[in-house]
């Protein structure tokens, strides 16, 4: 694990806390774009969630459980004690990972229409000890989706219309650093960083697909 970071996963939803504010991009639903983050959630709701008031849920949630904010949050209704949650070293960082896969409505990028929200998605949260600048940051969102299409399609996931399934119509992805360490102009997966977040997000992506195929085969 990284020293100042705790990761919480029960029924309710996913909670990684840190002692100290984390600089993070996000897709997130409640907090996204460039900020700053004490808790990131994976907030677990019914399959038929209206999306109303997520910013309320969220902060209901986070209230409740006497969370420190900024917070970001997100939405599932995948099964978030399924969560998995995997670390890797190397090249003098560390980057942890946390994903909850739920695939009830996969899609081809590009290919697959225009479709209803639904909450059934990848959520996927990335924590590294490092200290990435802003563009680096973005580009290790990239990195990480790129992982996530390449599990499912290691794992022959197809979307509705037959084809290999890039990712969910409602995947989301939160990027935090903790800004210690020598500074980062690359994010990519093959740069010192990337390919330590690429690992972690691979291992965790690889095992939580697995886990839904088990689940619902």
């Amino acid at each position: 694990m990284i020293e100042g970071i705790e990761v919480e996963v029960d029924r309710e939803g996913v909670v990684v806390r840190a002692a100290l504010p984390l600089r993070v991009v996000s897709s997130a639903v409640v907090g996204g774009g460039f900020g700053q983050a004490r808790c990131v959630v994976s907030l677990h709701v019914p399959k038929n969630y209206p999306c109303t008031d997520a910013v309320g849920d969220v902060a209901r949630f986070c209230r409740a459980r006497a969370l420190p904010g900024p917070w970001v949050g997100l939405l599932t209704s995948a099964w978030t004690e399924r969560a998995v949650v995997a670390t890797e070293r190397g090249n003098g960082v560390t980057a942890l990972a946390v994903a909850t896969v739920g695939l009830g409505n996969p899609v081809e990028a590009g290919r697959s229409p225009a479709a209803a929200w639904h909450p059934s998605t990848i959520n996927t949260i990335v924590v590294v000890d490092a200290d990435p600048r802003p563009e680096a940051l973005v580009n290790l969102v990239i990195t990480a989706t790129e992982c996530k299409t390449m599990a499912l399609v290691a794992a022959g996931i197809e979307s509705a219309e037959g084809a290999l399934a890039s990712g969910t119509s409602t995947d989301a992805v939160v990027v935090a650093a903790t800004g210690r360490g020598q500074p980062h102009r690359f994010g990519g997966p093959v740069s010192d960083l990337g390919w330590v977040v690429a690992r972690a997000v691979r291992s965790a992506l690889d095992e939580g697909i697995g886990r839904w195929k088990a689940d619902n085969g």
